[in-house]
């Protein structure tokens, strides 16, 4: 079994045979919750690709474990960064996408207040959805044992997510329309690659007619037609296998 993960806010200052603190909440939930003792493997990270692997000296009370340092990781960023934009979906199901996202190795997340989203993010409440999206990327990473976690962006408009595509070395609409299947498009090697993915009740024309002026083309997955939770998902570990980042 890997070493669990534990999020710290910077890894500076540690070094490989030197002790390293980890308190606050993530030290409560390693004593308190994960009850870990001396002498088992656990590993540190700051969630950007700085690790810190190490085994527990001791515990001090009930929320603070002291580690003694024994290797430092640099994981680099990898290439080509896959970005997918998410469309809102209903209740609990875009916290199930970021999660399973996240665990299959997306880089980045972006919230799309899509035109068919039954869901919208307005005020407070577009805020607290945010902030769980940001939470359960987080919890997702450790518990991928990933040491550079997924960027959760603010909600964008479709207007931003054309610029967003605009930008990028291959954008792609998933659409169950779609003329050309993703696991046959040319996919580049460097940079960027960013997939959209719409709501339940589809991208509209008028979307799909500003993101194909951005440059973006549809594509499907295959035969059959996924929920937008999971599309997302399906889509990155494709990704995942044909540019070589799961190799």
């Amino acid at each position: 079994m890997t070493a669990p993960v534990f999020v710290v806010g910077s890894l500076d200052g540690a070094a490989p045979g030197t002790p390293f603190t980890l308190d606050g909440p993530e030290g409560r939930h390693a004593v308190s919750v994960r009850r870990l003792t001396s002498g088992e493997e656990i590993v540190l990270t700051d969630g950007q690709g700085r690790g810190a692997a190490g085994a527990v000296l001791r515990t001090e009370g009930k929320d603070t474990l002291v580690v003694e340092v024994r290797e430092l990781r640099d994981e680099p960023a990898p290439r080509p960064r896959i970005t997918v934009v998410q469309a809102l979906p209903k209740g609990d199901r875009g916290e199930l996408a970021v999660e399973t996202m996240t665990e299959t190795g997306v880089d980045t997340i972006v919230p799309w207040s899509a035109a068919r989203c039954i869901t919208q993010w307005r005020g407070e409440r577009g805020a607290k959805s945010l902030a769980k999206w940001r939470a359960t990327a987080r919890e997702a990473g450790k518990q991928s044992r990933r040491l550079r976690f997924p960027e959760v962006a603010d909600a964008a408009t479709t207007k931003q997510v054309a610029a967003l595509l605009a930008e990028a070395d291959f954008a792609a609409v998933l659409h169950e329309e779609g003329a050309e299947a993703l696991a046959t498009a040319e996919l580049p090697a460097e940079g960027s690659i960013v997939l959209v993915v719409g709501p339940e009740g589809g991208v509209s024309p008028e979307e799909l007619d500003a993101f194909a002026a951005a440059g973006a083309r549809p594509f499907r997955l295959g035969h059959s037609v996924l929920r937008t939770s999971t599309a997302g998902t399906a889509g990155v570990a494709l990704l995942l296998g044909r540019t070589g980042r799961w190799s």
